[in-house]
């Protein structure tokens, strides 16, 4: 897709461009914030800008595809392009808003490489650019058509019926249209964004996978970010601010649903979700979907935690995998795994001794993963690196297994 010259002169520059894109995104930041401090404010996430994780990204995906480009010149890297696109359209990204972003990137771009930025290499990198940007854009376009969104009112409001506390750090929280309008379709592992505003008038954004579809409404559960002093991370400001003042009638603003990892209804196959910590939420709505649909597939899942009290929905995983007539629940936990009670009851139709509890770190060298498996993962990064290795090893193919990153998307 790129012209032969532009091809040329991104193969010559691209190791440059890659070993300076970290300076070039903080830069461009930095660029960006400064001229326009509503974005900031009001779009993109502080907590991960003050980490550095939402840079790291960006760096990812311009060199990702610039590389896809030239090794692969006759096709997109639409998996990439499509998980991008669904975060975008939960967030409310404009059309208008890429070509601000184009000229404070190529102006860092310029300052960062200095003399080495010539004429033929911005044309080149601006076509890289624009492909990417453009074939984003139509698919955000698609997107909120599909969802039935006309450009600039993918907001409404919704009014918060209830709340459970699922542990100390997670709480679940019910969401009903306060419109009086019918919920939007919504497909199991998809998630929204909610929109709140904090006490110095941002109003900050994040995302959230959905934990349920009650009748009517929506399920979003929450786990509070605290501060970490060694990964210089602040505490979670939206997590926060749900946990200390969202307790039952407030108004939030929420998105449709959106998101690209979602379970298919397609197939009888073997299933495998491996989940850590709050990782567990869109997995525990994919079983639910499951158990309403009376699904008769072979269904694993497995969950890593620090203990059983803090693993949310560990009641419902219990009573979900009992419903279901060919599942179990493998549970790895780091402390109190003795005080799990082992096996849990079926309902008639189901097998017996549906959980199985170890102690220590999730290790699925340890279970028989079916043929034709295909797996979801979500959780820390590190833990899907190291649970997606087993399962290459286990023999389920790369195109089988799907993963959901809570924040930035650094890759596996």
């Amino acid at each position: 897709m790129l012209s032969p010259k532009s091809a040329e002169t991104v193969r010559a520059t691209l190791p440059a461009v890659s070993g300076a894109i970290g300076e070039i995104t903080t830069l461009f930041y930095e660029k960006l914030f400064a001229a326009h401090p509503e974005l900031l404010r009001d779009l993109f996430n502080r907590g991960n800008q003050a980490n550095g994780s939402q840079r790291q990204a960006l760096a990812g995906s311009i060199a990702t595809f610039a590389r896809h480009l030239l090794e692969h010149p006759d096709d997109r890297p639409d998996g990439m392009l499509a998980r991008i696109a669904h975060k975008h359209a939960s967030l409310g990204v404009r059309e208008d808003q890429y070509p601000v972003v184009r000229e404070h990137l190529f102006a860092a771009i310029a300052e960062v490489l200095g003399d080495a930025v010539t004429d033929d290499v911005v044309r080149a990198w601006d076509e890289v650019y624009w492909l990417m940007a453009h074939a984003l854009i139509a698919v955000e376009k698609r997107l909120l058509r599909e969802a039935g969104v006309r450009e600039g009112a993918g907001w409404r409001p919704y009014r918060v019926a209830g709340r459970i506390e699922e542990t100390d750090e997670v709480a679940t929280f019910l969401l009903r249209p306060d419109d009086g309008a019918p919920v939007p379709a919504a497909r199991p592992g998809q998630y929204v964004s909610v929109q709140v505003q904090l006490p110095d008038g941002a109003r900050q954004i994040r995302q959230y996978s959905l934990s349920g579809q009650p009748d009517g409404g929506l399920q979003i559960s929450v786990k509070r970010v605290a501060a970490e002093r060694r990964a210089d991370a602040p505490a979670g400001e939206v997590s926060g601010f749900l946990h200390t003042q969202v307790h039952g009638g407030e108004i939030l603003y929420v998105s449709p649903p959106f998101g690209d990892v979602v379970l298919s209804d397609d197939g009888d196959g073997p299933l495998l979700f491996a989940s850590a910590g709050i990782g567990c939420t869109p997995m525990i709505g994919m079983l639910a979907h499951l158990a309403t649909t009376g699904s008769r597939r072979r269904i694993i899942t497995a969950h890593a935690d620090r203990s059983p009290t803090a693993h949310p929905f560990r009641t419902d995983l219990r009573r979900l995998t009992g419903k279901l007539a060919d599942a179990t629940a493998e549970l790895w936990y780091e402390e109190g795994a003795r005080d799990e009670e082992e096996g849990a009851g079926r309902e008639p139709g189901g097998a017996v001794d549906a959980v199985t509890v170890r102690t220590g770190l999730m290790d699925l060298t340890q279970l028989a993963i079916p043929a034709g498996t295909t797996a979801y993962l979500c959780g820390p990064v590190p833990f899907m690196k190291a649970v997606r290795a087993q399962l290459l090893e286990a023999g389920v193919p790369s195109e089988a297994i799907h993963y959901e990153v809570f924040g930035p998307d650094l890759g596996l």
